[in-house]
């Protein structure tokens, strides 16, 4: 039943926010196209539920290159232009995601899409357990991320201190997934987004996800 639900409330979620947000898209592609030549969208190979690989949509925030290192967990920074830095703090770049929302190959709420080239650092072991349940565009992984993730630009330091928390929020939702644990994570995105635009960082829901991954840590 609750896969029905969820599937049922992802369509008209995508729906709605198609429709809701389409002055953001336009505001994106605008301003996409006068930052930087190149396409507008950019489709990334990812990896979604029961491991099987699909294609993920999102706007384009970095300058094109002839070859990209999708294997980094972190994003050149040098690459992305001025423009690029608003949508992905507004989380704009990931609005085309809706579309994958809207063709069943992931959730409003789940673990984040795994790059091909990072399969092994996030689906071994019961990390794998990731796999039994939809893709998200947002989660508890997502939003830890987003809030601590996201200010670290170096490689080793992230994998020390980011790294194993969210790959341990992913084994986290799948423990916790559930309508009433979804909704509640929608409602972290919202606020969550809303103190990144404002430059400030949410520390309590920051602190709850810390608190939530370090339960599973020993399990």
């Amino acid at each position: 039943m609750y896969q029905f639900v969820k599937r049922v409330f992802d369509f008209v979620c995508a729906v709605i926010g198609i429709a809701v947000t389409s002055p953001l898209w336009l505001l994106a592609i605008v301003g996409i196209l006068v930052s930087d030549c190149g396409p507008v969208f950019y489709t990334a190979h990812r990896i979604g539920k029961g491991n099987k690989p699909f294609k993920m949509f999102k706007f384009r925030s970095m300058r094109v290159a002839k070859a990209a290192n999708e294997a980094s967990l972190r994003p050149d920074e040098d690459r992305i232009f001025p423009f690029g830095h608003f949508i992905r703090k507004a989380k704009i770049d990931e609005l085309p995601q809706l579309l994958n929302i809207l063709n069943g190959t992931m959730s409003v709420i789940g673990p984040r899409p795994v790059a091909q080239d990072q399969f092994d650092m996030f689906r071994f072991g019961k990390w794998n357990e990731a796999a039994k349940v939809p893709v998200g565009l947002s989660g508890p992984a997502a939003l830890y991320d987003y809030i601590y993730g996201d200010q670290i630009t170096d490689e080793k330091e992230y994998m020390e201190k980011v790294y194993p928390t969210r790959r341990e929020l992913e084994y986290t939702y799948v423990r916790k997934c559930g309508i009433f644990y979804d909704l509640k994570m929608i409602i972290y995105t919202v606020i969550c987004i809303a103190y990144g635009v404002c430059g400030k960082e949410c520390h309590w829901i920051l602190e709850e996800l810390k608190q939530s991954a370090s339960e599973t840590m020993d399990k």
